[in-house]
């Protein structure tokens, strides 16, 4: 059970790592570009990355589906190995 609750935590991970590297690069050069001219608007951050994080959703998302399938289908495959 430890296993499958391993599996799924780096699963996660693996998952949420496109995104939140994107996202992450993408508030660095805000970052740098609100230090550069000290604008400090609140909707110049947010906007942004918010558009990168849903186009990344939908480039990553058919991948981010595959791979959730996959693992349920191995849970439910499991589901007898887990009985025991």
């Amino acid at each position: 059970m430890l296993d499958l609750l391993g599996k799924a935590l780096i699963l996660a991970i693996i998952i949420l790592l496109p995104l939140l590297g994107v996202t992450m690069i993408v508030s660095v050069l805000i970052s740098i570009v609100q230090a550069a001219t000290q604008i400090q608007e609140m909707t110049l951050t947010f906007i942004p990355k918010l558009f990168i994080t849903l186009g990344m959703m939908l480039l990553a998302g058919p991948w981010i589906m595959r791979t959730l399938i996959t693992f349920t289908t191995e849970v439910i495959k499991s589901i007898p190995s887990l009985i025991h």
